[in-house]
């Protein structure tokens, strides 16, 4: 039915055929003009709206993007999904395809004010395979992970879910997931860039999280950028 070969725009365009899904409709659930969509249908889907497109269609994100597996993988179970993410502790040897991610987290700062702040939580690491981080262009040193909190990211990204940070990326390209500390608070969204170097968070959940627009001072001054998300899974540790 999908031809392994072919690639991610042909994957698409079959796809939405299949399940009666018009371009148009598509285009407009996306917040992309037709004709992106059709440059995608004809060259491959852009690397950075790949997640965004697997969301608004419900499908897996490696199918899309490498033609592995099938659209709605329902066989990703805790045991397969172990093959690439599992907890780590000092006490067990890395494999020969394994590295180690450190964690990112959104902890109180002791003033007790309700303030927080995003850092790097000390001894909690994530065994990742190598294979995988090579597979999508991300060098080891350059890769972490947060989990997901809240369900304005739903339905792909539920409360709970691990994401994979690239943090070598942090130029936006519209469309595209990153993970971001706004104001101490660790928030993974969808960006745009607005007129005069601003910037539009955007949720996945829209009905329920309406979209963020800042002016260039505020971004400047109380948003950073930690990195492009490369990966998730749905096993919850």
């Amino acid at each position: 039915m999908f031809m392994k070969n072919s690639h991610s725009g042909e994957r698409l365009r079959h796809y939405i055929s299949e399940h009666g899904i018009k371009p148009a409709e598509l285009a407009a659930q996306l917040d992309i003009d037709p004709q992106r969509l059709n440059n995608w249908f004809n060259r491959g889907v852009a690397k950075g709206s790949l997640l965004p497109v697997a969301a608004a269609l419900g499908i897996e994100p490696e199918w899309l993007e490498f033609g592995t597996g099938t659209p709605q993988d329902q066989s990703r179970n805790e045991a397969e999904l172990a093959g690439y993410l599992d907890p780590w502790d000092s006490s067990t040897p890395l494999d020969e395809d394994e590295t180690e991610l450190p964690f990112f987290m959104e902890v109180e700062l002791s003033a007790g004010n309700g303030s927080t702040q995003v850092i790097e939580k000390k001894g909690a690491k994530l065994r990742f395979s190598r294979s995988t981080l090579r597979r999508v262009g991300v060098q080891p040193q350059n890769a972490a992970c947060v989990t997901v909190s809240g369900n304005s990211m739903e339905p792909m990204l539920s409360d709970g879910v691990v994401v994979g940070v690239n943090l070598a990326e942090t130029r936006i390209k519209d469309g595209a997931i990153y993970a971001l500390d706004q104001e101490g608070m660790l928030k993974v969204k969808i960006l745009y860039r607005l007129p005069e170097g601003g910037l539009r968070i955007r949720s996945l959940n829209r009905d329920d999280y309406p979209d963020e627009d800042y002016n260039v001072d505020y971004f400047s001054q109380n948003i950073q950028i930690l990195g492009k998300i490369f990966w998730y899974s749905g096993l919850i540790f």
